[in-house]
Formats: C-alpha cells, structure tokens, sequence
C-alpha cells in the first residue's frame, strides 16, 4: 500500500491498511494510525501522530517545524485524533517549547490551504474553510465552523458552536454558540443552525438569545452583564457554559 516514489523513513511507525500514494515523504518519528489514506506529495514529518482513518490530499505538509520566532530546540509534538480530512495545502505546525504540543481531535475537515500554527488547541467536529489561518496558541472548541479566509489572532478562543464568518479578523475570543463576523469581527447573532444541528433544545436557544442581547446590546459591562445572565435566565448546561467562557476570556469577548 506504499507506492515506490514514497519516502518513507524506516523508523517510522505505520498501521495497517494504510494507504501512502507517490511522492509522499514520512519521517523518522511519525505513527501513522490504520486505515490513514495520504493521496500524494504529502510531507509528514516531527514527532508526529496520526490516529486511524484521518486522510491527507496533496501537498499537505503536517508537524513541521513551527515558524515561531521563539523557538529553541526541544522535542515538540503535534497530536491529531481520528477521521480526519485535510485538504490540499493544509499546514500544521508542531509546537514552540520543548515538551509541549500542536493538538488536533477528530472528525473535523480541514479545507484547501488552511493552516494551523503551533500550540493550536483544535477540538471535535470542526469545519475550517478554505484559507481559514489560526495563529499560535489559539483554542477552538468542538462544533466550531471557521468561514473561508478568516484570520484568527494568537491566543484567541473560538467556543463550542461558535461561527466565524469568511474573511472575519477576530482579535478577541468568540464565545460559545454565537456568530461573530466582521474586521475586526464582532458577534452579531447567536448561530442558530449550528445549535440546531447538534440538538440544542428551544429552551436553551430562547435563553442563549436572551444572553446575547444582555452581553452585548445593552451596554453593561461584562461583569454586570453577567450578574444579570445569572440572575435572570434559566440555569441550563448552556447558559452556564456560556457565562463560564465569558468570565474566563484574558483577551475579551468581541463584541
């Protein structure tokens, strides 16, 4: 299943059923899991772990060096779940300090000619669209979708179900279940598809609404703005999680 232009060190770790077309090059630290499709001219390298089924499409390059500036040698990592899909031109770069990792989940699609920097903490069922960019150390959790072209500042966190419309500069943190959208990007609406998508109860979104309108149409601070979420709307799962990512934001919530 290794087709004979491949490159592919001998110290590398490959499961079975794996499928590796021409021109693919493998480096020494890299464990692919079963069942891994790379269709060609795919470049693997680091120490780099790919779990079962993930495929990879040409000129992908995954757990290369970061471009962080900051680096000083050292074992990084990068770490990518199951079922995954990364399409042509992806880049992932491993981490910046020794002992630290680049974490990617599973069953999310990774569009042509995104890329996602060192540190990046990436969760479950993401959509990152085409030329979607997330900088370094930026967290983006389960159920997120990321429009085309849209550039994700370091540090930032994207919560779950949040939607970042194409071509958005978000410099502060979006928060769970909401739509931001803009340059700089701020959040307009709460991302009702996404929510119906993954079951969330009219209950919950009738309540997510109303907390939007308290964070940011009413003008109050945060804090207050808080106070009042908890004071006044129903203690469901979602809402709590909402205030609890708010509260927890060091860059801000764009608003």
């Amino acid at each position: 299943m290794v087709h004979p232009t491949a490159v592919v060190h001998p110290g590398a770790r490959i499961e079975a059923e794996c499928e590796i077309g021409p021109y693919c090059v493998i480096g020494e630290h890299v464990v692919l899991g079963q069942g891994c499709r790379l269709h060609s001219h795919v470049v693997i390298d680091g120490h780099t772990t790919l779990g079962a089924r993930n495929e990879v499409f040409p000129f992908a390059c995954i757990g290369l060096k970061t471009q962080d500036l900051k680096w000083k040698g050292g074992l990084t990592r990068t770490e990518i779940g199951e079922n995954n899909t990364f399409r042509e031109y992806v880049t992932i770069h491993s981490a910046t300090g020794d002992g630290e990792v680049t974490a990617i989940g599973s069953n999310n699609h990774i569009l042509a000619y995104c890329h996602i920097a060192h540190n990046v903490s990436l969760g479950n069922q993401i959509i990152m669209s085409n030329v979607a960019t997330l900088a370094g150390h930026v967290t983006v959790e389960d159920h997120a979708i990321v429009g085309g072209l849209a550039a994700i500042h370091q540090f930032c966190r994207l919560g779950r179900m949040s939607i970042v419309g194409g071509c958005s500069k978000v410099v502060q943190d979006v928060p769970p279940f909401m739509l931001a959208d803009g340059n700089p990007a701020e959040t307009r609406t709460i991302n009702k598809i996404g929510m119906d998508r993954n079951g969330v109860s009219e209950a919950a979104q009738t309540a997510l609404r109303q907390a939007y309108k308290i964070l940011f149409r009413e003008g109050l601070t945060i804090p207050n703005a808080l106070a009042r979420i908890e004071q006044e709307l129903p203690r469901l799962p979602e809402v709590q999680y909402l205030a609890r990512f708010v509260r927890m934001s060091e860059r801000g919530i764009s608003k």
